[in-house]
């Protein structure tokens, strides 16, 4: 069993100069502890995300890691020019020395779309004409494209990816769509629903094993399922400071949202700010090592696990902490599983 992280970079009661240093320092820990990779994700204007520029983040966690593969999870698509886009990915994955995973996506928050002057019913298109573009600049000496929303003639790429035909590329959030077209993909939920979607999206591979304009140049797609988690060696005292986290967590995912007018959340990612439904729900965990053990035993057929240490109000110190023990008490048992 593979384990990756998951971050968010939510706002703490800490300087922002602080916060980024004690990130990058829990980082090379975990590089150094052995994570499979670590993921960022993108989001804007928001509490949810005080590392909006993805790019400029993973740049810096390339240089404080040397083992740990590194990815975003994902680019907003619609909020990049492409050419631009096209730059950063073969500069970080130059900088990392080929360790670039690349998650793709159109971003499901209205507010952020609108604040940034994007109409959110064209994401979706927008979100397709900008991987085209992004596939065929990473893979030509020139780029030709002409599209609704971008228009290219013979544009020489002077920089293109270290790795071949480009860094592996992921497409969270949609088991159809990465199953049909050969993504990468991650789920998450009760070991029931996780195993129901490996099901689902390994036959759909199998199905659309032969089909043009598959992704990642012929390579079998990984599934992995994903749950935020809080150790402890109490573990009434893990579920105890956890349920206050979560509070912060669900305030901070729910901002904009909340500002907009907008009641209910796709997928109820925070489960209504409440942790022990989130638990029931299969998206967290808190308790001891032993018990976080037994719980990914449901998740032996997803590859990568990916953690998410870092949520709501949990200070530096209590992720740290947390991710010890995951690394000195789950890891070794888990890594034959």
């Amino acid at each position: 069993m593979r384990f990756g992280l998951f971050d968010q970079m939510e706002h703490l009661n800490t300087p922002l100069h602080q916060q980024y240093a004690d990130r990058l320092n829990l980082l090379q820990a975990a590089d150094e502890a052995g994570f499979w990779c670590y993921f960022k994700s993108e989001h804007h204007l928001t509490p949810l995300d005080v590392a909006p520029s993805i790019s400029t983040w993973l740049a810096a966690v390339a240089v404080r890691t040397s083992k740990m593969r590194i990815g975003s999870m994902v680019y907003l698509l619609p909020f990049h020019h492409p050419l631009r886009l096209i730059e950063e990915i073969a500069m970080l994955d130059h900088l990392s020395g080929g360790r670039l995973e690349i998650g793709v996506g159109r971003g499901i928050s209205p507010p952020e779309h609108e604040m940034w002057g994007l109409d959110v019913d064209l994401a979706r298109e927008h979100t397709e004409e900008a991987l085209q573009i992004l596939l065929a600049g990473m893979t030509a000496d020139s780029l030709t494209f002409e599209g609704r929303f971008w228009k290219f003639r013979d544009i020489p790429i002077q920089v293109r990816p270290l790795q071949k035909p480009y860094p592996p590329l992921w497409y969270p959030g949609n088991i159809e769509i990465a199953g049909q077209r050969g993504f990468h993909t991650i789920t998450a939920g009760p070991s029931k629903s996780v195993a129901k979607a490996i099901e689902a999206f390994t036959g759909l591979n199998a199905a659309h094993a032969g089909a043009a304009g598959r992704m990642n140049g012929g390579v079998t797609p990984k599934i992995g399922a994903t749950l935020r988690v809080f150790l402890d060696a109490d573990g009434k005292k893990a579920l105890d400071r956890a349920r206050i986290a979560w509070k912060h967590f669900d305030r901070n995912i729910t901002m904009l949202w909340r500002r907009a007018g907008i009641l209910e959340l796709p997928m109820n990612p925070s489960a209504d700010g409440d942790f022990d439904k989130a638990v029931t729900y299969g998206l967290a965990f808190a308790g001891t090592p032993a018990a976080l053990c037994e719980r990914l035993e449901g998740y032996r057929d997803a590859d990568p696990v990916i953690i998410g240490f870092e949520w709501g109000d949990l200070d530096a110190r209590e992720v740290r902490r947390s991710m010890d023990l995951f690394a000195e008490h789950v890891m070794p048992v888990m890594k034959d599983v």
